[in-house]
């Protein structure tokens, strides 16, 4: 089989001309108003993604509105996907990949096994936190086999995927398949999409300048510096993912499987949290738990958090293809075969938004083929280090915390008040 990039290479000199003639170039986006009144200057602030995430309009008042990305700014292109996805297919990337997938299952296992060796041989020493952040590693890492099983990933079998996903998430991890698959389904479907994308709806933190603005009291005052309290919030997580589930699971509303998810979870607590509590003092075990859970929180969060936190917010009413909807808001990080390994194969986020289920080990030569027909139809294709991409997020998040405050305050009023 031939490299994908050659492939690829024959295919666009055959067929660039028709794909030129069906796509519509971006079109650019002013950086300064045309009127802007006398005393009352606006202008538009590209993020560091060259203006592909949504830009800020500022002025001496402070920010005045997010503005969304449209139908104008993202034509469609008539059959972008459809030759990208004939490509993928050509060059055999969808092939599932299940001795990658069975040496990580073995890699795991042992790693759980150490530290199930470790916590045994420690006993009551507070050298058990090193365990429990070693543990919140690999439940991070199981987390990360689970969405890949939910996507279909890992078995050419639906059915095989589906349960080797639930006992992953609901039986190692403790959290709940149902939700996290009604929630990551609709984010797939509609990436950075207002009203459409949960990953993108307020929490403690607000990702859009309309929830920012709403914010009062405490979450005001996080939400003014959202941006830098993004990675501390981060170890409350954890925790909060398998709260979030739980309630799912308890809920009224209709569930499928709920009771099979509970009984899975109740084993899992069993067979994991209560030695904890038998094994070690009160104390110590509460602290275990915590740590575990802190290091769960921040590793999920730094994986997911660079994929989409500023780039393109789409507006609620745009019509994109699918093609330009998954490039345009989602951004890659660089770094090969450690980064595919430390964040489970979410580094290639554009071409696991292209193609979901499409094994981790083939991402990485995917981007070559999805890079380039990216650059043909002059589409934006991102990509950056994950430490810039953790800057990105920051100043983003800062950016649009500035929707909670008052733009009518007085600086020295508002100093003497916090003196």
């Amino acid at each position: 089989m031939q490299a994908p990039s050659r492939e690829y290479a024959d295919f666009r000199r055959s067929r660039d001309e028709r794909i030129r003639l069906r796509a519509y170039g971006p079109r650019s986006v002013a950086t300064k108003s045309s009127a802007s009144a006398p005393g009352f200057e606006t202008s538009v602030t590209p993020t560091e993604e060259h203006a592909l995430a949504a830009p800020v309009i500022e002025s001496r008042m402070g920010p005045i509105r997010q503005t969304y990305k449209g139908t104008t700014e993202f034509p469609p292109m008539a059959k972008a996907y459809t030759e990208l996805s004939q490509v993928v297919r050509e060059t055999g990337l969808l092939v599932r990949a299940r001795r990658f997938y069975a040496m990580v299952g073995v890699v795991l296992a042992l790693g759980f096994a150490g530290a199930i060796t470790g916590f045994v041989l420690l006993g009551d020493s507070w050298f058990q936190l090193l365990i429990a952040a070693a543990l919140g590693i690999l439940f991070t890492q199981v987390a990360f086999l689970a969405h890949e099983a939910a996507h279909k990933q890992i078995f050419a079998s639906g059915k095989a995927n589906d349960r080797l996903a639930l006992w992953l998430a609901a039986g190692v991890v403790g959290m709940s398949l149902s939700w996290w698959t009604s929630k990551h389904t609709r984010h797939h479907a509609n990436p950075n999409r207002v009203g459409k994308d949960p990953d993108i709806e307020i929490d403690t933190i607000s990702f859009l300048d309309v929830d920012a603005a709403k914010a009062r009291g405490i979450q005001r005052w996080i939400t003014q510096r959202q941006g830098w309290a993004f990675f501390p919030l981060l170890t409350l997580e954890g925790a909060n993912l398998h709260v979030i589930g739980l309630r799912h699971l308890l809920s009224r509303e209709p569930v499928k499987g709920r009771w099979a998810e509970l009984g899975i979870i109740a084993l899992r607590f069993a067979v994991f949290v209560a030695p904890v509590f038998v094994f070690l003092p009160l104390g110590m075990a509460f602290a275990f738990l915590g740590v575990q859970l802190a290091v769960f929180g921040v590793y999920m969060g730094a994986s997911f958090a660079p994929n989409h936190k500023g780039m393109a917010v789409i507006a609620p009413d745009a019509k994109l293809d699918f093609f330009s909807k998954q490039v345009r808001t989602s951004r890659n990080i660089t770094g090969g075969w450690w980064a595919t390994w430390l964040m489970g194969g979410l580094n290639y986020q554009i071409e696991h938004h292209l193609f979901p289920n499409m094994p981790r080990p083939h991402l990485g030569k995917a981007r070559a083929i999805v890079k380039e027909h990216s650059q043909t139809l002059n589409v934006p294709y991102v990509e950056t280090t994950l430490f810039e991409s953790y800057g990105i997020v920051i100043r983003y998040l800062n950016r649009v915390g500035l929707a909670a405050r008052d733009p009518f305050e007085c600086p020295m009023t508002s100093a003497a008040a916090r003196a």
